[in-house]
């Protein structure tokens, strides 16, 4: 990698929320710093890691000028990647996890996309590693989705979930920062899940994008990652809570963009998908007061109304019907048994 001067510019910052890294943090640093883009800066900050993590990224940093770190007490992930954007010089950044993989040619890949057609942010695929059976699958099959040309942002969004494989994250990308500071788009602190108002508000007010289907990160499905905890009891209940919340944002962003952008139905009908996982983790719940503390939340803080409000397409529209219908009955169920 060539590494940039002081009065250069950084085409891309890195932003790195680091907690407890564990094993895998040196194969993630390994393939940040076997990057062919030049003009990179990368920023790890540590969120009050307590197992070495730390110590491991202050090494690569007394190695590579173009590495730095910052230490904060843990706050999460959110407060972690705003802490970044803070300080990042970079005219673009993205925020790849500390426990994954990164092609080589990743990021000079979507820089040169952008500097091409001067793009608001870049995506590629990925694809998914299952640690334990080694298998791989990619995140968004070519029969869904294939590159496109250059896009605004709504249009891009509405094609990417029309595929109903699309992920909401940000470690697929690289965004322009100057939007991400004019629009005031940080992440929101407690919010598991932040990606998905996040990349949706960004693409809500992007204007150049463009998609690769070439896969050039690899997402490690493994037990320590928070989104593949099995969780059961109050803990599932507390964490079904981050998607009402996720809904009712997206539900707000839709009626806050609708004068200024189009409004297309696969924005609604997510806001609605993401409130019906809840009524799926109702269903596998074991624990009866769990279930009636999931059912209350979706009753007590308007979902019903949010759903209903967004639902789009017979096939949602059914799925909804059945689930409220279900919802009610076990509601009364619950409350004569417990």
């Amino acid at each position: 990698m060539t590494l940039t001067t002081p009065s250069e510019t950084i085409k891309l910052s890195a932003i790195i929320p680091m907690y407890n890294a564990g094993a895998m943090f040196r194969n993630f640093m390994d393939s940040l710093v076997a990057q062919t883009l030049d003009s990179l800066e990368i920023i790890i900050v540590n969120d009050g890691s307590t197992d070495g993590s730390e110590q491991t990224a202050q090494e690569y940093a007394a190695k590579y000028p173009h590495i730095h770190v910052i230490t904060q007490e843990n706050g999460g992930v959110s407060r972690a990647r705003n802490a970044g954007l803070n300080i990042a010089r970079g005219k673009y950044v993205t925020f790849p996890d500390a426990d994954d993989i990164v092609s080589a040619d990743m990021y000079k890949t979507l820089i040169e996309m952008c500097e091409q057609d001067d793009l608001d942010a870049a995506q590629c695929n990925g694809e998914r590693y299952f640690v334990g059976s080694e298998k791989v699958k990619p995140l968004i099959p070519e029969d869904r989705l294939t590159s496109t040309g250059v896009l605004d942002g709504p249009v891009w969004l509405k094609t990417a979930l029309a595929t109903n494989r699309y992920l909401h994250v940000v470690w697929l990308g690289v965004y322009r920062l100057e939007l991400i500071k004019k629009q005031g788009l940080y992440f929101e602190p407690g919010l598991h899940h932040q990606d998905i108002p996040w990349t949706t508000e960004f693409m809500f007010n992007a204007r150049r994008v463009r998609y690769t289907q070439t896969i050039l990160y690899r997402y490690y499905i493994h037990g320590q990652s928070i989104s593949n905890q099995k969780r059961t009891g109050m803990k599932n209940v507390e964490y079904q809570r981050h998607y009402l919340k996720i809904a009712k944002m997206l539900d707000e962003l839709n009626e806050r963009y609708k004068d200024r952008i189009k409004i297309y139905p696969e924005f609604p009908r997510q806001v609605t998908r993401e409130a019906l996982t809840v009524c799926h983790s109702v269903r596998r719940e074991p624990d009866p007061a769990a279930q009636k503390a999931m059912i209350e939340d979706i009753y007590t803080s308007g979902t019903r109304k949010i759903m209903l409000r967004n639902a789009r397409g017979p096939k949602q529209w059914w799925q909804l019907l059945l689930w409220l219908k279900r919802l009610h009955n076990l509601r009364k169920k619950l409350a004569r048994d417990l």
